[in-house]
């Protein structure tokens, strides 16, 4: 086994639970038994939602689960213009475009087709702007229209000219291993940037596991097919290739995902009513250490 660079890459913006202790550990293990390195990296894009006591209960939990990880610790939000680089240099590729469709807009257009296609994420985004000219793109940015930058998934194909694969070590929603071949369509072309998000997420952690020198990316299975788009913006990038491991989520009494809502998931609550580490190990299905 190599030794591994891993990370847990969790977002401040509530409480750490069963399933983020399960990541956690899952990548954490991982790296310990490779005899490589575990890091961690904080999420905190969204300003709106980021607040600095879930990212103190973040490394609170962590350390009490036992788990220890390298400083300096990354934080997105200080790392902005790492992402705008990126940014610029798809958009002089030709392959990043402004959109300036409000969600409501682009609402009603799936509303008006009856066969939208749909990916992950629900409906895939029509392409309003894609086709707009250069002037009117430039017009509609120097008068200040609030707009997000997308990708151009077709162009890039295009531009790449050879199809592209990434390695799964084994996990995936339905077992999948091997050389996975990627379908860039999947998202259609999906949201670089916007105002609000000076990148979203596919952009920040393609950059991000890039920088750290992430070699073996481990995540839930529900994040799978993002493994598709993520590969296409290394290749665009000329980014190092790590290889993936997604792994199963941890459910509630229902079969749902645990959500950070859900207070009596906490660590902090669990911790509370008495429960050990070694406990969180057992309920999780994970060996001791």
């Amino acid at each position: 086994m190599a030794p591994y660079v891993t990370r847990f890459a969790p977002s401040p913006t509530g409480y750490l639970h069963l399933g983020h202790a399960f990541a956690a550990l899952y990548a954490a293990d991982l790296a310990e038994r490779s005899g490589g390195r575990f890091l961690v990296r904080i999420e905190d894009t969204d300003r709106t939602r980021a607040r600095g006591e879930f990212e103190a209960a973040i490394f609170e939990d962590m350390a009490w689960l036992g788990l220890t990880w390298e400083e300096p610790v990354r934080r997105q939000s200080a790392h902005f213009d790492d992402y705008a680089r990126a940014l610029e240099t798809l958009r002089g590729f030709g392959c990043a475009y402004p959109c300036f469709c409000t969600r409501k807009e682009i609402e009603a257009e799936f509303a008006a087709s009856v066969n939208a296609p749909h990916g992950p994420d629900g409906p895939i985004y029509p392409g309003t702007c894609r086709g707009l000219s250069d002037l009117e793109k430039t017009g509609r940015i120097e008068r200040g229209d609030q707009h997000a930058w997308r990708l151009d998934v077709a162009k890039a194909v295009t531009l790449l000219g050879a199809p592209l694969s990434f390695e799964e070590l084994g996990g995936g929603p339905a077992g999948e291993t091997g050389a996975i071949a990627v379908n860039a369509d999947l998202f259609g072309d999906f949201v670089l940037a916007r105002k609000d998000a000076p990148a979203s997420y596919h952009l920040s952690v393609v950059v991000d596991d890039a920088l750290q020198g992430v070699t073996l990316v481990t995540r839930g299975n529900d994040l799978f097919a993002a493994a598709h788009v993520h590969r296409l913006l290394q290749a665009l990038l000329k980014l190092p290739v790590p290889l993936y491991s997604h792994h199963r989520l941890i459910l509630d009494a229902s079969g749902k995902r645990l959500a950070k809502r859900d207070q009596a998931t906490t660590l902090r609550h669990l911790r509370a009513d008495g429960w050990t580490p070694a406990r969180v190990r057992e309920v999780l299905g994970l060996t001791s250490r």
